[in-house]
């Protein structure tokens, strides 16, 4: 789906009328956003904590979205200069058109990192074509998902935990003699996650077979793996999917849904564009229907992966009664 800034006005909600759940607009070119490593925080804060010294020269890495280019980084500890194109809630990542600034980045780099499964198909061409030989991390097909699937890989436990040894494994390959710095950098992603899985364990064993709906697909992969199921109404779904409008009669099922208690939280994706999600947002609060934010982007100032997930997760644990 498409995302707006955090800051755009909500059209007025007018219940059953078809508007657009997402609306594509132009955007300027991002300037690529360099993660530096030289101050890293300590893990205990959510972060991976600062090596020992690199033993090599760093390696440039580019990486299409911030969603990964945070992990990226912190993996790549100070053995990598890692710069992220698009690091701003306000871009949509689907329509996003690269500038001659972007094709340089991905030239120079010996390390690209990629969503793939037709989030970023932008940076898969110029992978293609100005990184032609430059080894590429690409998510997407790293855990198997097709083109069309739900692309929202980050919220995937399991894509993460792939994702993370993939990169290590081509930051290794590319500088061996810094194979130890790498390895130990991975060890100190795992304990730096470390509250994100016992997090995701919790609220599996106190809330596995509660329902919840969602405004947009954006969440689907965690829910999967809490063991939640999705009672969103198909053709709304089935709509967002597609991103293409609902009909009166998808938005009404929801509603009804929503208004029967049939569901135990609503999903919203605060950067969502047009007055449907809110409509839906609305009638869960009336309906007295717990509702979680979710971001599709790292929302502006938040220090880590780490620290974003982890506060929406005790977000949708406190909102399914689970207890921490």
């Amino acid at each position: 789906m498409s995302i707006a800034p955090l800051s755009r006005r909500f059209a007025a909600a007018v219940l059953l009328t078809p508007l657009s759940l997402a609306a594509c607009g132009s955007h300027p070119a991002e300037t690529p956003t360099v993660h530096s490593s030289n101050n890293i925080a300590p893990a205990s804060s959510g972060t991976v904590a600062a090596a020992a010294p690199c033993p090599v020269a760093p390696v440039n890495v580019v990486v299409s979205v911030d969603q990964w280019g945070d992990l990226v980084s912190e993996l790549g500890g100070q053995c990598a200069t890692v710069k992220t194109v698009l690091a701003s809630s306000s871009v949509d990542p689907h329509d996003y058109e690269p500038s001659p600034a972007d094709a340089a980045l991905f030239t120079g780099a010996r390390l690209v990192v990629i969503n793939g499964a037709g989030y970023d198909s932008w940076a898969s061409k110029l992978a293609a074509t100005s990184a032609q030989n430059t080894p590429v991390v690409d998510a997407g097909k790293v855990n198997s998902t097709a083109e069309g699937a739900n692309p929202h890989l980050w919220y995937s436990p399991s894509a993460v935990t792939a994702v993370a040894d993939a990169v290590t494994a081509e930051l290794t390959n590319l500088e061996p003699k810094a194979a130890n710095y790498f390895h130990n950098q991975r060890a100190a992603l795992t304990t730096a996650l470390n509250p994100y899985n016992e997090l995701l364990t919790k609220i599996k064993t106190a809330a596995s077979g509660k329902s919840y709906a969602a405004t947009e697909t954006v969440f689907d992969y965690q829910a999967q793996a809490l063991g939640l199921v999705n009672k969103t109404p198909s053709g709304y779904q089935s709509a967002s999917a597609n991103e293409s409008d609902p009909s009166p009669a998808d938005i009404a099922d929801f509603t009804t849904v929503l208004a029967g208690h049939q569901i135990d939280v609503l999903i919203f994706n605060t950067q969502t564009e047009g007055s449907i999600p809110e409509q839906i947002r609305t009638a869960a609060q009336r309906a007295g229907v717990p509702v979680v934010d979710v971001t599709e982007t790292v929302p502006p100032g938040v220090t880590s992966f780490e620290t974003w997930q982890d506060a929406q997760l005790i977000a949708l644990g406190k909102a399914l009664g689970v207890n921490f």
